[in-house]
């Protein structure tokens, strides 16, 4: 199952007035099979001791899954919603970008699963991993 390449221009003023725009969430690459993205690591989101903020590493891979999933439907009949997110956290970043790659694992009828990783941009170094289950719906008329 491919995703559909649709442009980045289009997909990133889609976030306007959302929190992916509040935290600066944009994508940048959108492959066959994967999608990624970039955030940030603002004073938005870090947390009190000044480190990228777990919630906004989630918020970010939820973000690249949910994408991914889109761009594997037919939105005329079908949506998406996401289902499930965990996360570990095992690297910290204090300042910079985090890039998130979203790679689809499953890509069934109901459900999608996609593997994420949250890399320092700079260094690669890995700052969050975790997976996002998404569920298809049906569109009712």
């Amino acid at each position: 199952m491919k995703l559909k390449q649709v442009s980045l221009e289009q997909l990133n003023a889609l976030n306007a007035g959302t929190l992916m725009e509040a935290l600066q969430i944009e994508y940048i690459e959108i492959g066959p099979d994967y999608v990624k993205a970039s955030m940030p690591v603002s004073h938005q989101v870090k947390q009190p001791m000044g480190l990228l903020h777990g919630g906004a590493s989630a918020a970010l891979m939820e973000t690249v899954g949910s994408l991914g999933s889109v761009l594997l439907i037919d939105p005329e009949t079908h949506y998406s919603v996401g289902l499930e997110i965990s996360a570990n956290h095992v690297g910290a970043a204090k300042e910079g970008m985090v890039i998130a790659t979203a790679k689809l694992v499953h890509g069934g009828r109901k459900t999608h699963l996609w593997n994420i990783e949250v890399r320092d941009a700079q260094t690669e170094r890995l700052i969050s991993h975790g997976k996002h289950t998404v569920m298809v719906l049906p569109k009712e008329d």
